[in-house]
């Protein structure tokens, strides 16, 4: 993540929401590049603070713990995955919807689109235990959130239906943040055209089990 600049807070803000909008980046960035340099567990909070220059207080009126500072962006890819099923054209699956939100995701990666965010935590400080079980209560709610949609759209599909369908989903773009697909990603030629055709693959295998509605 960059250093935030004044440009960088959204128009219409006031004096006082802009700095905090600054403030708040700033930890992000310092957060980031802390992590990405020596690994989530071997960064304090302390440490973070300092490097963004403000009181350990005052990152806590941000974030309400280290997690959430790894974690800061995790619903906006959530949020995409929602708007993908909810708001598909009819007869299209829910798989389908998502792998093509995905590959805009890939396409937009280098752009500081969602993806990029959720790759982030398993760059360099992916491995830690505190983030991973975090992870795994963040996987849950977008999955709590997808069977939302699903119900949305085809009340008739029943609650466990629905569940399922929403497993299905998540487990297509949980496999885009796997050691396996990165591996395969990261040793091709093309890294990102080996992620979208992954994304493909991973779609067509389960394409048969989500129905069209």
């Amino acid at each position: 993540m960059a250093e935030p600049t004044e440009g960088d807070a959204p128009a219409g803000m006031s004096l006082r929401e802009r700095k905090k909008h600054l403030t708040r980046q700033a930890v992000l960035a310092a957060a980031d590049r802390l992590f990405a340099a020596r690994g989530y567990d071997n960064v304090t909070v302390a440490e973070i603070a300092d490097a963004a220059n403000i009181s350990v207080k005052t990152l806590f009126t941000y974030f309400a713990s280290k997690e959430d500072l790894a974690f800061a962006d995790e619903n906006a890819l959530r949020d995409a995955i929602v708007r993908a099923v909810a708001g598909r054209p009819d007869g299209t699956s829910a798989v389908d919807a998502v792998a093509a939100e995905l590959r805009r995701q890939v396409r937009d990666s280098g752009q500081g689109g969602p993806m990029e965010g959720v790759e982030g935590y398993h760059r360099s400080f992916g491995d830690s235990p505190a983030l991973q079980s975090r992870l795994r209560r963040m996987w849950t709610d977008y999955e709590d959130a997808v069977t939302t949609a699903v119900l949305g759209r085809a009340v008739d599909a029943g609650a466990a239906a629905a569940r399922l369908e929403a497993m299905l989903v998540i487990a297509l773009v949980r496999s885009l943040t796997t050691s396996e697909v990165r591996l395969l990603a990261g040793s091709a030629a093309d890294p990102q055209a080996a992620l979208l055709a992954w994304i493909d693959t991973a779609a067509d295998r389960l394409r048969p089990a989500v129905r069209k509605t």
